[in-house]
């Protein structure tokens, strides 16, 4: 068997090979704690949280990429609000329907939950 110090991203694993296996295994133990994720940044400042009566909601988890209305802004049913980036796919949130935006509820780089509402419409 052979000992290997890994480090991967910051974080440091001892690796045990045991040489001629033919399954390939390995073990592998963290030798330190690995660290916590850091923060999101804060949120854009929300025009008025939940001002529209109209949620529009992300369809997938995933990290907004970018913000393609503003508020104030009339947008028709289908057009892109948002665009959320999963699995390194852009994915427009669109309106559900004709309206003005209201309000806009996240800010690019943040992380999002499927279902969240990302912005209002009236």
């Amino acid at each position: 068997m052979k000992n290997y110090t890994i480090t991967v991203n910051g974080n440091v694993y001892d690796v045990v090979v045991e040489e001629g296996a033919t399954s390939g295994a390995v073990a592998a133990a963290p030798k330190a704690a690995p660290k916590a994720a850091p923060k999101a940044a804060p949120a854009a400042p929300k025009a008025a949280a939940g001002a529209g009566s109209v949620k529009v909601e992300a369809g997938a988890a995933g990290k907004v990429f970018k913000i393609e209305a503003s508020v104030g802004q009339a947008v028709k049913k289908g057009d892109a609000v948002v665009i959320i980036e999963a699995m390194k796919m852009e994915i427009p949130v669109v309106a559900p329907q004709d309206g003005t935006v209201a309000s806009i509820d996240c800010a690019v780089g943040d992380a999002c939950d499927a279902g969240a509402c990302l912005a209002t419409l009236n």
